[in-house]
């Protein structure tokens, strides 16, 4: 038995499309032999290929013109935040205009929108929905709360030693005017409430719920992103807090077990609580329980608190 030519490099390493295929001059015939099975119209890939969703992602955007990659399978690629549930999600979503018929591929899940130029870019060679517009997408979807979260890391300012940019990806003023765009989309009341409650500081969604859950509680909005020294170059800071209380609360993440970050974490308790600061420090397992436990922690610290003099005087 006579094997079949070896594919080119490039499809023999994930799906391709038939136009792929034609401009490396593979024939048509070769992608009948039993080493390629064909995926949907126009999408083939190699027998022994395994399922990775951005090679998936690739192929669908490039056999489908005018469409876009959009709602789940965008914010995974994207690494926008998402619940526990959806965050290593499989699912293919494949946006198109209204003007045009809807999706019919199988295992794909369509979408008829009415979307705007900016709503839609092309990155890495996909055509993809922009972070704001999947943001918005999925409020159909997400709940209110995981909205909000996913929307705080939106407009969060980022550190640009950290992840080399210095701007958000959104403000939310322009999710506004975002959102009054599309006054019929599914999922717009929900998007408009989840606008009232988003904040920039929160640098985590477990900082997000911990706010939430602090204002459904009835405690004051905690500020966040607490400087020690407001203003100063380099000043600890703290992720919430109650300046004129003298209360700091730390969220205290995976990444806050390496032994570098314990000793920076420490230095950085120690000035709060020498500047005659309440440290309270929260971790995943105050999470668990929907930060109850912490909640009644800060409750009692506030009772017995330091409390500013322009405060206790009423101003």
């Amino acid at each position: 038995m006579t094997l079949p030519p070896k594919l080119p490099g490039s499809l023999a390493s994930g799906p391709f499309t038939i136009a792929a295929a034609t401009s490396l001059g593979v024939p048509r015939t070769r992608l009948r032999k039993p080493d390629v099975r064909p995926v949907s119209r126009g999408v083939y890939r190699p027998v022994a290929w395994s399922f990775e969703l951005e090679a998936a992602a690739r192929a669908l955007s490039a056999a489908s013109p005018n469409a876009w990659i959009s709602h789940v399978t965008a914010a995974v690629l994207r690494n926008q935040l998402l619940p526990p549930w959806l965050s290593d999600s499989e699912e293919l979503h494949l946006s198109k205009p209204r003007a045009l018929p809807e999706v019919r591929r199988k295992g794909i899940i369509g979408h008829t929108v009415l979307a705007f130029d900016d709503e839609v870019e092309t990155e890495d060679g996909i055509r993809i929905s922009t972070r704001p517009r999947t943001w918005l997408d999925l409020a159909q979807r997400l709940s209110l709360y995981d909205l909000v979260c996913m929307g705080d890391e939106l407009v969060r300012i980022p550190r640009f030693g950290l992840e080399g940019r210095s701007e958000p990806f959104a403000t939310i003023d322009g999710l506004r005017t975002l959102v009054g765009r599309h006054p019929n989309l599914q999922g717009i009341i929900r998007a408009r409430a989840a606008l009232e409650l988003m904040r920039v500081g929160a640098d985590s969604g477990p900082e997000t719920l911990l706010r939430l859950a602090m204002c459904d509680a009835g405690l004051p909005e905690p500020e966040l992103q607490v400087e020690l020294h407001p203003g100063s170059a380099g000043t600890p800071t703290a992720d919430l807090g109650y300046r004129r209380r003298r209360l700091a609360v730390q969220y205290d993440g995976g990444h806050h077990l390496l032994p570098a970050q314990i000793f920076s974490d420490r230095r950085r308790d120690k000035a709060f609580e020498a500047a005659g600061w309440t440290v309270l420090l929260l971790t995943k397992e105050d999470l668990a329980d929907g930060f109850a436990g912490a909640i009644g922690r800060i409750k009692r610290i506030l009772r017995s608190a330091y409390i500013s003099p322009s405060t206790a005087a009423g101003f």
